[in-house]
């Protein structure tokens, strides 16, 4: 069934170490209006990532459980763990009228998009392979043989990106983030997003 709430919902996604995380995570600092959907996900915690903050880290079982129940807005396998977004926490707060964004798998952004055709899909490209892998030998988080499947993956996320409705190059972090930003503020602007968020002015001016 085709969702229609006043808050607006941002899809985010990229191959792992285009610098998706970090971009949200500034843009979130920048605009007070935005609220994070915190995904569900099997896999482990990385660094200093904590239960309920970046993710909710429950097991394979309760996940497939929580599949089973219809609980998830989407939900799709990456990198061999399952990952997922509450339709609970997700409608309740569109509902409210609050700007969430959302870190997903391009397989989950294309989900939301056939529910929720409204929703904004956003691809974060990075400037080359080589500058790819870089990032992700940086991150020192994986293991070499993790990092060149990764790179094996991200040949196959990048491809999907036609499917999204803009593109940002993360070359340089500032720039990114400015591009972030103007597409966040521009949808908020159009017709329909503002019908839905100032339904009220629509009204009294009688504008159907």
């Amino acid at each position: 069934m085709e969702m229609d709430y006043p808050g607006n919902l941002y899809v985010v996604a990229a191959p792992s170490g285009a610098g998706k995380s970090s971009l949200v995570k500034a843009l979130l600092e920048l605009d007070s209006r935005l609220m994070v959907s915190v995904s569900h996900t099997t896999r482990a915690p990385r660094g200093q990532e904590r239960h309920g903050r970046e993710y909710w880290f429950i097991g394979q079982d309760e996940f497939r459980a929580m599949i089973d129940r219809g609980d998830f807005f989407e939900w799709a396998e990456v990198h061999g763990n399952l990952y997922g977004t509450s339709r609970a926490a997700m409608e309740a707060r569109l509902s409210q009228g609050e700007d969430v964004v959302l870190e997903i798998d391009y397989q989950g952004a294309l989900q939301i998009k056939q529910i929720f055709p409204t929703a904004v899909l956003i691809f974060i490209l990075p400037p080359s392979w080589d500058e790819l892998r870089q990032r992700l030998l940086r991150r020192g988080e994986d293991a070499g043989e993790v990092i060149e499947q990764r790179m094996v993956n991200a040949r196959h996320e990048v491809a999907q990106a036609r499917h999204f409705d803009y593109v940002v190059v993360n070359a340089l972090f500032e720039t990114a983030l400015f591009d972030l930003k103007a597409i966040v503020h521009a949808q908020r602007l159009k017709w329909a997003a503002q019908r839905r968020s100032r339904s009220a002015v629509f009204d009294a001016l009688q504008l159907n």
